[in-house]
């Protein structure tokens, strides 16, 4: 698969993600937010571990578990508690920072030098974003921007760790979102029932916004997320994420009467600039494991992987006892 193909099947996750607002808003019960992050992550987990029958093993128990903390465990409920408390936009524009959150994480934990071309794409993103909502209006709720903020730097995280982490041998991307849909599902679990009691009655409606927030805005979705991950770099897939609140401000005006003015079209135009431009002239070059201290042989180009195989026999043939 080469780059641009990757980069088209991940850019659907992000857009999917964008009409989780609308459906949040219209299809699903009110101030129920740990239900909501419950329905939407662990039956697609459910479903997709059933596809990939394969679980984790060793270190992999606590590592799934701490990526479906921060990918969903925490994300999922703070994210619907924003969506419930801030009007669509907003919510998004405080998402519109994790570009940069990313690119910070990645120079630390996968040495992925930060340059000026990129900070200055994230600040176009996150301003192209901020243009779109200008329209907004009232005053801001606290709890929702803090949620906004939280959830945005929870998958921050998750996103740099599963691209320092990788996935085990043998296992492919159906697995490990399998794992972290799972995992996270189950996190929120208790705290949803200790929190909002029993779960509420569902007309078909919400029954049908549940379907599609599992099945296609959560196990497809998150799949190409994952899949992406592990085809291009930390900086390349976040800097898709301002696909999702302009894809939001396209259905609000599209589907529920939302108005886009001069300015909201200007800032659309940035924002899906700077997505562009994220994903161009990006250098893939091999990162050392942090765990292997640099030597003065890391600098000398490496072998094909055929030759490295006969070097390392000869060195066996050599190696006396």
């Amino acid at each position: 698969m080469n780059r641009s193909t990757a980069i088209a099947l991940t850019a659907l996750a992000p857009i999917s993600w964008g009409s989780t607002y609308a459906v949040t808003t219209e299809f699903l019960p009110a101030d129920r937010p740990l239900f909501t992050g419950l329905m939407r992550a662990l039956p697609a987990g459910l479903v997709l571990l059933a596809l990939a029958r394969t679980l984790p093993r060793g270190v992999w128990w606590w590592k799934a578990a701490a990526l479906g903390a921060l990918n969903i465990g925490a994300f999922f409920p703070l994210l619907f508690l924003s969506a419930y408390r801030l009007p669509g936009g907003m919510a998004a524009v405080v998402g519109s920072v994790g570009p940069l959150f990313v690119v910070g994480l990645a120079a630390a934990l996968l040495g992925e030098r930060p340059t000026l071309r990129t900070l200055l794409t994230g600040i176009a993103a996150a301003l192209g974003v901020s243009l779109v909502v200008l329209k907004a209006a009232g005053a801001l709720d606290a709890v929702g921007v803090l949620a906004a903020l939280a959830a945005t730097a929870s998958m921050s995280a998750g996103t740099v760790l599963t691209k320092r982490w990788g996935r085990p041998e043998g296992v492919g991307p159906l697995a490990l979102t399998a794992w972290q849909l799972t995992a996270g599902g189950l996190l929120i679990a208790p705290v949803a029932l200790l929190a909002e009691g029993a779960p509420p009655a569902l007309d078909g409606r919400a029954v049908g916004g549940y379907l599609y927030l599992a099945l296609a805005n959560t196990a497809i979705a998150y799949w190409l997320w994952f899949r992406g991950i592990g085809r291009l770099t930390a900086t390349q897939v976040t800097f898709l994420g301002p696909l999702s609140p302009l894809t939001a401000a396209v259905i609000g005006w599209a589907a529920l009467g939302q108005a886009l003015g001069p300015v909201q079209l200007a800032g659309m135009a940035l924002a899906f600039g700077a997505t562009v431009f994220g994903q161009l002239g990006v250098r893939t070059t091999a990162r050392v494991a942090a765990s292997e201290p640099a030597s003065p042989q890391a600098l000398v180009p490496r072998p094909f992987p055929d030759a490295r195989r006969e070097e390392a026999r000869e060195l066996t043939a050599r190696r006396p006892g």
